[in-house]
């Protein structure tokens, strides 16, 4: 896998690329002279940790045969600095996954648990340095 990124102005601006093709904006805080054009990198690793649990939570509850009407997911991650550096790597991340749909609860918590034990590459990544926990809900709806 690989990914490119283009420097789009003369600040820290930048556009980014995988094999999608479909680009991404990254850019720094206002504050240290970016122009807020693109999410933060800290932000998009929390982004694809929500991405890649939520592509597998679907495919498992497709194949269990729930009706999934919609799913929003809320990453949240607690930053600490490392001494004697300005480096804060996450140490403590949790998802939440608010499903709506007929969906049967014991099944989401299944889905939701071989996603993080299994198939989750972003979980495997990241869960050596942060403790990565869940919670969800399910709005049931005939």
């Amino acid at each position: 896998m690989q990914v490119e990124l283009v420097r789009v102005d003369d600040a820290f601006h930048f556009q980014a690329s995988g094999m999608s093709g479909v680009p991404v904006h990254i850019d720094a805080a206002e504050n240290i002279g970016g122009h807020n054009a693109g999410a933060r990198p800290m932000e998009l690793l929390l982004m694809g940790l929500g991405g890649c649990t939520a592509i597998d939570v679907l495919l498992i509850l497709k194949k269990q045969r729930q009706r999934v009407d919609d799913l929003k997911i809320s990453v949240s991650g607690e930053r600490v600095k490392i001494e004697g550096t300005e480096m804060t790597p996450f140490r403590k991340i949790n998802i939440h996954f608010a499903f709506t749909g007929a969906i049967v609860e014991a099944k989401a918590q299944k889905a939701i648990e071989l996603s993080m034990e299994k198939y989750c590459s972003a979980t495997a990544q990241l869960s050596p340095s942060a403790e990565i926990t869940h919670t969800y809900e399910v709005n049931f709806v005939e």
